[in-house]
Protein backbone atom coordinates (compact mmCIF):
# COMPACT_ATOMS: atom_id res chain seq x y z
CA UNK A 1 0.00 0.00 0.00
CA UNK A 2 1.66 2.98 -0.78
CA UNK A 3 0.54 6.25 0.74
CA UNK A 4 1.82 9.75 -0.70
CA UNK A 5 1.89 13.33 1.21
CA UNK A 6 2.81 16.81 -0.10
CA UNK A 7 2.57 20.36 1.01
CA UNK A 8 -0.90 20.97 0.35
CA UNK A 9 -0.32 23.07 -2.65
CA UNK A 10 -1.61 22.53 -5.85
CA UNK A 11 1.80 22.20 -7.45
CA UNK A 12 2.81 19.83 -4.84
CA UNK A 13 -0.49 17.65 -5.76
CA UNK A 14 -0.04 17.46 -9.66
CA UNK A 15 4.16 16.99 -8.38
CA UNK A 16 2.72 13.73 -6.57
CA UNK A 17 1.04 13.12 -9.80
CA UNK A 18 4.44 13.42 -11.92
CA UNK A 19 6.14 11.12 -9.26
CA UNK A 20 3.97 8.31 -9.32
CA UNK A 21 4.43 7.95 -12.93
CA UNK A 22 7.81 8.28 -12.64
CA UNK A 23 7.98 5.73 -9.87
CA UNK A 24 5.25 3.43 -11.58
CA UNK A 25 3.56 3.18 -8.41
CA UNK A 26 0.03 3.68 -7.90
CA UNK A 27 -0.61 5.34 -4.63
CA UNK A 28 -3.86 4.12 -2.95
CA UNK A 29 -3.70 7.07 -0.69
CA UNK A 30 -2.68 10.83 -0.77
CA UNK A 31 -3.01 13.49 1.63
CA UNK A 32 -0.98 16.57 2.98
CA UNK A 33 2.26 16.49 4.98
CA UNK A 34 1.30 15.14 8.46
CA UNK A 35 -1.85 13.45 7.58
CA UNK A 36 -1.70 9.81 8.73
CA UNK A 37 -2.11 7.03 6.51
CA UNK A 38 -5.56 4.03 7.44
CA UNK A 39 -3.07 1.23 7.39
CA UNK A 40 -0.39 0.60 9.86
CA UNK A 41 1.19 -1.17 6.81
CA UNK A 42 1.49 1.71 4.08
CA UNK A 43 4.30 2.85 2.48
CA UNK A 44 5.04 6.24 2.96
CA UNK A 45 6.10 8.95 0.40
CA UNK A 46 6.51 12.69 1.07
CA UNK A 47 6.50 14.38 -2.31
CA UNK A 48 8.62 17.04 -2.26
CA UNK A 49 6.62 20.26 -4.95
CA UNK A 50 8.99 20.63 -8.11
CA UNK A 51 7.46 23.43 -10.44
CA UNK A 52 8.90 22.07 -13.65
CA UNK A 53 6.95 18.48 -13.01
CA UNK A 54 3.87 20.13 -11.96
CA UNK A 55 3.85 22.16 -14.86
CA UNK A 56 4.35 19.07 -17.37
CA UNK A 57 1.61 17.35 -15.83
CA UNK A 58 -0.82 20.48 -16.25
CA UNK A 59 0.80 20.98 -19.77
CA UNK A 60 -0.33 17.39 -20.53
CA UNK A 61 -3.61 17.80 -19.10
CA UNK A 62 -4.78 21.23 -21.09
CA UNK A 63 -3.61 19.11 -24.43
CA UNK A 64 -6.56 16.68 -24.15
CA UNK A 65 -9.18 18.63 -22.00
CA UNK A 66 -11.58 21.50 -22.62
CA UNK A 67 -10.26 24.64 -20.51
CA UNK A 68 -13.84 23.99 -18.65
CA UNK A 69 -12.45 20.68 -17.89
CA UNK A 70 -9.28 21.82 -16.71
CA UNK A 71 -10.52 24.71 -14.42
CA UNK A 72 -12.56 21.75 -13.01
CA UNK A 73 -9.45 20.31 -11.98
CA UNK A 74 -8.11 22.62 -10.18
CA UNK A 75 -11.76 23.02 -8.89
CA UNK A 76 -11.21 19.37 -7.19
CA UNK A 77 -7.97 20.69 -5.34
CA UNK A 78 -9.90 23.27 -3.85
CA UNK A 79 -13.20 21.68 -3.34
CA UNK A 80 -10.83 20.26 -0.13
CA UNK A 81 -13.23 17.07 0.55
CA UNK A 82 -11.91 14.31 2.40
CA UNK A 83 -10.61 11.76 -0.77
CA UNK A 84 -10.31 14.94 -3.38
CA UNK A 85 -6.75 13.81 -4.06
CA UNK A 86 -7.20 10.43 -4.98
CA UNK A 87 -10.27 11.42 -7.07
CA UNK A 88 -8.26 14.18 -9.06
CA UNK A 89 -5.80 11.19 -9.56
CA UNK A 90 -8.26 8.90 -10.79
CA UNK A 91 -9.42 11.18 -13.22
CA UNK A 92 -5.70 12.41 -14.67
CA UNK A 93 -5.07 8.66 -15.41
CA UNK A 94 -8.17 8.49 -17.02
CA UNK A 95 -7.18 11.79 -18.78
CA UNK A 96 -3.87 10.24 -19.90
CA UNK A 97 -4.87 6.84 -20.55
CA UNK A 98 -7.66 8.14 -23.45
CA UNK A 99 -5.81 7.91 -26.12
CA UNK A 100 -7.89 11.13 -27.50
CA UNK A 101 -9.39 14.16 -25.92
CA UNK A 102 -12.62 14.26 -24.97
CA UNK A 103 -12.75 11.86 -22.03
CA UNK A 104 -14.28 14.53 -19.82
CA UNK A 105 -17.64 13.70 -22.02
CA UNK A 106 -17.93 10.10 -21.04
CA UNK A 107 -20.21 10.22 -18.38
CA UNK A 108 -20.34 6.36 -18.21
CA UNK A 109 -17.37 6.93 -16.17
CA UNK A 110 -17.83 7.65 -12.16
CA UNK A 111 -14.86 9.98 -11.94
CA UNK A 112 -16.06 12.03 -14.74
CA UNK A 113 -19.62 12.21 -13.30
CA UNK A 114 -17.91 13.23 -9.77
CA UNK A 115 -15.69 15.76 -11.52
CA UNK A 116 -18.43 17.44 -13.42
CA UNK A 117 -20.73 17.56 -9.82
CA UNK A 118 -18.07 19.19 -8.32
CA UNK A 119 -17.11 22.01 -11.05
CA UNK A 120 -21.09 22.64 -10.49
CA UNK A 121 -20.72 23.03 -6.86
CA UNK A 122 -18.05 25.09 -6.77
CA UNK A 123 -19.47 27.29 -9.11
CA UNK A 124 -22.22 27.58 -7.06
CA UNK A 125 -20.54 28.77 -4.22
CA UNK A 126 -18.20 30.84 -6.11
CA UNK A 127 -21.21 33.31 -7.42
CA UNK A 128 -22.80 33.40 -3.73
CA UNK A 129 -19.22 34.81 -2.24
CA UNK A 130 -19.86 37.32 -5.46
CA UNK A 131 -23.34 37.87 -4.38
CA UNK A 132 -22.84 37.77 -0.72
CA UNK A 133 -19.57 39.68 0.19
CA UNK A 134 -20.36 43.19 2.11
CA UNK A 135 -17.31 45.14 2.63
CA UNK A 136 -16.78 47.34 5.74
CA UNK A 137 -14.06 50.37 5.46
CA UNK A 138 -11.55 50.74 8.43
CA UNK A 139 -9.84 54.38 9.77
CA UNK A 140 -7.23 53.64 7.57
CA UNK A 141 -9.29 53.29 4.38
CA UNK A 142 -9.29 49.81 3.95
CA UNK A 143 -12.50 47.79 2.79
CA UNK A 144 -12.55 44.59 4.65
CA UNK A 145 -14.93 41.80 3.83
CA UNK A 146 -14.53 38.46 5.98
CA UNK A 147 -16.13 34.93 4.40
CA UNK A 148 -16.58 31.67 5.54
CA UNK A 149 -17.83 29.54 2.41
CA UNK A 150 -18.23 26.05 2.16
CA UNK A 151 -15.05 25.50 -0.18
CA UNK A 152 -11.78 26.99 -0.86
CA UNK A 153 -12.74 29.36 -3.30
CA UNK A 154 -11.15 32.49 -2.48
CA UNK A 155 -8.84 32.00 -5.37
CA UNK A 156 -11.23 31.89 -7.44
CA UNK A 157 -12.99 35.17 -6.85
CA UNK A 158 -10.06 36.95 -7.11
CA UNK A 159 -10.46 38.08 -10.34
CA UNK A 160 -14.28 39.94 -10.27
CA UNK A 161 -12.85 41.83 -7.02
CA UNK A 162 -10.16 42.73 -9.08
CA UNK A 163 -12.03 44.00 -11.94
CA UNK A 164 -14.88 45.56 -10.21
CA UNK A 165 -13.17 47.18 -7.17
CA UNK A 166 -9.99 48.36 -8.45
CA UNK A 167 -9.69 51.79 -7.26
CA UNK A 168 -9.91 50.80 -3.56
CA UNK A 169 -7.48 48.56 -1.60
CA UNK A 170 -9.62 45.53 0.31
CA UNK A 171 -9.02 42.88 1.96
CA UNK A 172 -11.64 39.59 1.69
CA UNK A 173 -10.28 36.99 4.43
CA UNK A 174 -11.86 33.20 4.54
CA UNK A 175 -11.84 33.07 8.85
CA UNK A 176 -12.03 29.37 7.83
CA UNK A 177 -9.00 28.68 6.51
CA UNK A 178 -7.03 32.04 7.90
CA UNK A 179 -5.78 33.73 4.94
CA UNK A 180 -7.13 36.48 2.92
CA UNK A 181 -6.63 38.05 -0.26
CA UNK A 182 -5.16 41.83 -0.30
CA UNK A 183 -5.40 44.13 -3.29
CA UNK A 184 -3.23 46.79 -2.69
CA UNK A 185 -4.18 49.31 -6.04
CA UNK A 186 -1.86 47.26 -8.04
CA UNK A 187 -1.61 43.54 -7.07
CA UNK A 188 -3.31 40.97 -5.20
CA UNK A 189 -1.04 38.60 -2.16
CA UNK A 190 -1.97 36.34 0.07
CA UNK A 191 -1.80 37.13 3.07
CA UNK A 192 -2.44 35.73 6.85
CA UNK A 193 -3.28 37.28 10.29
CA UNK A 194 -1.78 36.30 13.07
CA UNK A 195 -4.22 37.38 15.75
CA UNK A 196 -7.77 37.54 14.29
CA UNK A 197 -10.36 39.67 15.90
CA UNK A 198 -12.80 37.45 17.44
CA UNK A 199 -15.56 39.77 15.98
CA UNK A 200 -14.47 39.18 12.64
CA UNK A 201 -15.53 35.34 12.94
CA UNK A 202 -18.90 36.48 13.59
CA UNK A 203 -18.75 38.94 10.60
CA UNK A 204 -18.33 42.26 11.92
CA UNK A 205 -15.11 44.61 12.57
CA UNK A 206 -14.57 45.69 16.16
CA UNK A 207 -15.92 49.14 16.02
CA UNK A 208 -13.20 50.78 17.10
CA UNK A 209 -11.27 50.32 13.45
CA UNK A 210 -14.23 50.91 11.84
CA UNK A 211 -14.51 54.69 10.19
CA UNK A 212 -17.03 57.01 12.30
CA UNK A 213 -19.56 57.18 9.14
CA UNK A 214 -19.15 53.34 8.44
CA UNK A 215 -21.97 52.17 11.00
CA UNK A 216 -24.50 55.13 9.37
CA UNK A 217 -23.73 53.68 5.85
CA UNK A 218 -24.28 49.98 7.43
CA UNK A 219 -27.63 51.19 8.72
CA UNK A 220 -28.57 52.75 5.92
CA UNK A 221 -28.54 49.49 3.88
CA UNK A 222 -30.21 48.06 6.49
CA UNK A 223 -32.94 50.40 6.39
CA UNK A 224 -33.21 50.74 2.17
CA UNK A 225 -32.92 46.37 2.97
CA UNK A 226 -36.53 46.64 4.97
CA UNK A 227 -38.09 49.03 2.69
CA UNK A 228 -37.32 46.93 -0.30
CA UNK A 229 -38.84 44.19 0.99
CA UNK A 230 -42.61 43.61 0.22
CA UNK A 231 -44.24 41.29 3.00
CA UNK A 232 -47.29 40.08 0.76
CA UNK A 233 -44.70 38.89 -1.40
CA UNK A 234 -43.20 36.97 0.99
CA UNK A 235 -41.59 33.48 0.43
CA UNK A 236 -39.16 32.38 3.10
CA UNK A 237 -38.60 28.57 1.12
CA UNK A 238 -37.43 30.97 -2.20
CA UNK A 239 -35.47 33.57 0.09
CA UNK A 240 -33.66 30.78 1.64
CA UNK A 241 -32.56 28.57 -1.30
CA UNK A 242 -31.13 32.10 -2.54
CA UNK A 243 -29.53 33.28 0.81
CA UNK A 244 -28.86 30.32 2.81
CA UNK A 245 -29.12 30.93 6.32
CA UNK A 246 -25.15 29.88 7.16
CA UNK A 247 -24.20 33.40 5.02
CA UNK A 248 -26.43 35.70 6.98
CA UNK A 249 -24.07 36.62 9.79
CA UNK A 250 -21.78 38.04 7.07
CA UNK A 251 -24.53 40.31 5.31
CA UNK A 252 -25.24 43.90 6.52
CA UNK A 253 -28.84 43.49 5.98
CA UNK A 254 -28.85 40.25 8.44
CA UNK A 255 -27.28 41.63 11.26
CA UNK A 256 -28.61 43.40 14.43
CA UNK A 257 -29.44 46.60 13.50
CA UNK A 258 -25.77 48.67 13.98
CA UNK A 259 -25.61 51.02 16.71
CA UNK A 260 -24.23 54.24 15.07
CA UNK A 261 -22.29 56.92 17.20
CA UNK A 262 -25.48 58.86 16.94
CA UNK A 263 -28.66 58.27 15.69
CA UNK A 264 -29.35 58.92 12.59
CA UNK A 265 -31.60 61.46 11.76
CA UNK A 266 -29.13 63.37 13.83
CA UNK A 267 -26.14 63.04 11.88
CA UNK A 268 -24.72 64.65 9.54
CA UNK A 269 -24.51 62.12 6.35
CA UNK A 270 -21.33 61.61 3.84
CA UNK A 271 -21.71 63.63 0.79
CA UNK A 272 -23.55 62.00 -1.86
CA UNK A 273 -25.74 60.35 0.45
CA UNK A 274 -29.55 60.80 0.69
CA UNK A 275 -31.94 60.07 3.56
CA UNK A 276 -34.40 57.32 3.56
CA UNK A 277 -38.18 58.34 4.24
CA UNK A 278 -40.05 55.89 6.46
Amino acid sequence: MHFYTYDGSFEGLLTVVFEAYERKEWPDQIGKAGEVPAGIFATHHFIPTQEAKAKRVWQGLAKKLSQAALENVYKTYLWEQPGCEMLLFRFVRLVFASPQSGIEENFAEPVVQKIAAIGKQMFREKHRMEAFIRFQRTQDGLFVAPINPDFNVLPLIVGHFEKRYADQPWLIYDVRRAYGAYYDLEQVQLVSIEELPKSLKKGQLPIELLTEVEPLYQQLWQVYFDHVNIPERKNRKLHLRHMPKRYWKYLTEKKPRVQAHQPIQNKQLPTGAHRLQP
